[in-house]
């Protein structure tokens, strides 16, 4: 194998590596095979294995989505094989059916169904917490608030409680879900029960954070105490407190089954298991309790956090920014040198070692010489007049804002109306900047408006420089359509400054600038 190949086998590893997720597609392909009788399942397990090679980054998104939906019909085989008394099916690693005798099927392959359908549902819900899985930023934020990793403060996630919502559910599920023979009342509507159920805890979750923060906190303990209080009534000869209590049956049905989280309250092996979930399920509430006296400070915080962590994104941005428009700006200016006045310094110079060999043969054309060198002299000079107005316009750093954005009103071949109220002067940094801003605006009012009047405000308010520059033009000015206003907005940006342009088609075209800073104490120029 030469080289390069390898060196293109050793990267798709890596990519396989990195996207090893796309890897459990034809895994969970390979689950329908017992589900239809046809080769549908077959060909969707080849079809999975061909994606999860030939696409694994796209594969590695759908993974956790495809777990999440196998695990969800795990629960629904699990129901309707109680209910509806439907065909044996294979799912998973399970072929489930209804027993020949109440009991036997739930400690055995329709228990494993649902150990399995929970496994599923886990699995996908940890894919989604990994750090850059697509889709799943609601789930990385819920569990950076309860670890208080991320820049989250340690507390309890509103999104808690969806599956606290889900276990309550799966505990009275056959009824929810599925309806009950003779006698529940709500046969008909089930679903949209259990839908309507949810859309409301979704509900609660985005409008009432707090609000679903508790609940989730006390649904969690009562599930545990549920589940103490089976075993107590188990153990201390009172299982008709659970019963009578929290069951509700399905009449007279010998298969009627309690389901709490991933174990099946049939008595037998499944207590041990029950007794490990109630444990578990009442610690986390109670471990969670406490978190809820603060918080409010800690949703406070939090947010504190996001904001501080946005900041310092759009920090690194403008360094870049800046970073870059530095650096083309000082290429610039070694090309401009380069090719203007050094080219012409340079042509001084021989014009006037020329004119000294010449001065004694020939006199006449040793002052051609000399009179040429004095007009490349000059325009030399003109070249690094205009190279430093480039940098920092004189007017600007000899009388102040006001006078130099009057002094490009005059310039401007438009009827331009200026504005100007500074009581004192911004720092020289921020001042070119916002003279620059106002001179690409006219430009462009001048090249591409058709306007023909403008009117520049500009004053200081509350710690910001506002300038609003207004033309009468036809409209269409985009930021995301040229490199002009797309660079002043990355020179504003270096100073926290905004950019924001309004220009409907026809016209008026407004484009407003803001930039904190502070003005000096005195105002050393006339305006």
């Amino acid at each position: 194998m030469t080289k390069s190949g390898s060196l293109s086998v050793t990267g798709y590893l890596k990519l396989l590596r990195a996207n090893w997720p796309g890897l459990l597609l034809p895994l969970v392909a390979a689950g329908t095979l017992g589900l239809f009788g046809n080769p549908l399942p077959q060909l969707m397990v080849i079809l999975a294995l061909l994606f999860a090679v030939l696409v694994p980054k796209e594969s590695a998104k759908i993974a956790p989505f495809a777990l999440l939906a196998y695990g969800a019909y795990g629960f629904f085989v699990l129901h309707a094989l109680l209910i509806w008394e439907m065909q044996p099916v294979l799912y998973g690693f399970v072929h489930a059916s209804r027993g020949a005798y109440p009991g036997w099927h739930t400690s055995g392959p329709l228990g494993l169904v649902l150990t399995e359908a929970v496994a599923f549902m886990a699995a996908g819900i940890g894919l989604l917490a990994r750090p850059g899985a697509p889709g799943g930023g609601a789930v990385r934020r819920a569990v950076a608030e309860l670890r208080g990793t991320g820049g989250e403060p340690r507390t309890v996630p509103p999104l808690l409680l969806i599956p606290v919502i889900f276990l309550w559910e799966e505990l009275f599920g056959q009824q929810l879900w599925f309806g009950r023979q003779g006698g529940f009342g709500l046969e008909s509507w089930p679903q949209v029960i259990a839908v309507l159920v949810y859309a409301g805890g979704v509900a609660v979750v985005v409008w009432l954070p707090r609000a679903a923060a508790g609940l989730a906190v006390a649904g969690t303990v009562a599930l545990g105490l549920c589940g103490v209080l089976w075993l107590w009534g188990v153990v201390g000869g009172v299982h008709w407190l659970w019963a009578n209590g929290f069951s509700v049956r399905l009449g007279t049905d010998p298969y009627s089954t309690l389901f709490y989280g991933a174990v099946p309250l049939d008595g037998g092996i499944t207590e041990p298991f029950a007794a490990v979930q109630a444990v578990a399920l009442l610690g986390v509430g109670c471990v969670l309790a406490p978190r809820l006296l603060t918080w409010g400070a800690d949703a406070e915080l939090a947010e504190r956090a996001r904001a501080l962590a946005q900041r310092v994104d759009g920090l690194t941005t403008s360094r870049s920014d800046a970073t870059e428009t530095a650096v083309a700006e000082l290429r610039r200016i070694e090309r401009d040198l380069h090719d203007g006045a050094q080219a012409r310094m340079v042509a001084v110079g021989m014009s006037l070692r020329a004119a000294e060999q010449l001065m004694i043969a020939n006199p006449d054309a040793a002052l051609a010489l000399v009179v040429e060198a004095r007009e490349t002299s000059s325009r030399a000079i003109a070249d690094l007049r205009d190279l430093v107005r480039g940098i920092y316009p004189p007017v600007l750093a000899d009388r102040g804002l006001a006078e130099a954005v009057r002094n490009l009103a005059l310039d401007t071949v438009l009827d331009v109306d200026v504005d100007v109220d500074l009581p004192a002067e911004p720092p020289m940094p921020v001042a070119a900047a916002v003279y620059f801003a106002v001179a690409e605006t006219l430009n462009n009012a001048v090249l591409h408006a058709e306007a023909s009047t403008v009117k520049i405000s500009m004053k200081h308010t509350d710690g910001q420089l506002r300038t609003r520059v207004t033309d009468d033009g036809r409209g269409g000015a985009d930021t995301s359509r040229g490199t002009g206003l797309a660079g002043v907005e990355r020179r504003l940006a270096t100073f926290d400054g905004t950019l924001e342009v309004s220009s409907p088609a026809g016209g008026p075209t407004i484009v407003a600038i803001e930039v904190p800073c502070a003005l000096s104490s005195v105002k050393t120029f006339s305006s």
